[in-house]
């Protein structure tokens, strides 16, 4: 029930659903003056959620700031890969579509290549309302393997479905195994203050490793500040997700 709720929230919080809304309900609302301020309402957030500067900086105030590979001055037995960057949804299912978040698979390679981690553990089942039965660790696992990483070397747990439920998963595949210190969770920026949290609440205190950085360099053009840009309405997607998520489990007791 808790992750259905959630996914249903999270659907009616995202910025272009709010906009609709307000537009649609300026319709049948019958007095002028609440039309009007129904009206102004969507065309102000709209404007608001298009904006790529100010996007910009509110993902900054909230991602996980990158780690610069020099700054990592130790060998950690295993790289914690959190999912949710698969797509199930194409004609063809005879390769891995990764359309979302690709650096949490890019940049763990790279972990795992340069010698900085030494196994992977993939995390995640199915995200979907609708298919519960895909496992998109074992997705990931087939693309690992074709990218050169040795199957001895990877891990599986593929049937979580949110955050909080990896978090479980993993604490009992690895308690008593290692050590969290010897641990480094890798997820996406804008995800990593939930997954860290979701870690800590079970004393699982691993160090973390921040990918997809949504924020960019500032930039003091006419078009940042004028213009609408679809990239500024999908990181403030991803961002009333997580907080809408944070509240959710905050709520639950998870984080």
């Amino acid at each position: 029930m808790f992750f259905f709720l959630s996914k249903i929230l999270s659907y009616l919080t995202q910025p272009l659903t709010i906009v609709c809304l307000l537009g649609i309900a300026s319709f049948f609302i019958r007095k002028d003056k609440w039309k009007k301020r129904l009206r102004y309402a969507a065309i102000g957030l709209f404007l608001l959620f298009t904006n790529d500067f100010i996007s910009n900086e509110v993902v900054r105030l909230y991602e996980t700031p990158v780690t610069p590979l020099s700054e990592i001055k130790k060998q950690y037995e295993w790289g914690i890969v959190l999912t949710g960057v698969t797509s199930t949804n194409k004609v063809l299912k005879d390769r891995v579509y990764v359309s979302s978040s690709p650096d949490r698979v890019n940049h763990s390679l790279l972990l795992y290549k340069k010698d900085i981690i030494k196994k992977i553990l993939i995390s995640g089942g199915s995200g979907k309302l609708l298919d519960p039965n895909y496992s998109e660790a074992t997705e990931l696992y087939s693309l690992y393997r074709i990218m050169g990483v040795d199957s001895a070397d990877l891990l599986i747990e593929g049937n979580s479905r949110n955050t909080h439920e990896s978090a479980v998963a993993v604490k009992k595949m690895l308690e008593g195994k290692t050590k969290p210190e010897d641990c480094l969770l890798i997820t996406s920026g804008y995800h990593m203050p939930r997954s860290k949290a979701c870690f800590k609440k079970l004393n699982w205190n691993c160090d973390v490793f921040a990918t997809d950085i949504r924020f960019h360099e500032r930039e003091y053009t006419p078009d940042s500040w004028l213009l609408p840009k679809s990239e500024a309405i999908v990181n403030w997607n991803a961002l009333f997700k997580e907080w809408v998520g944070l509240v959710a489990y905050w709520v639950s007791g998870y984080v």
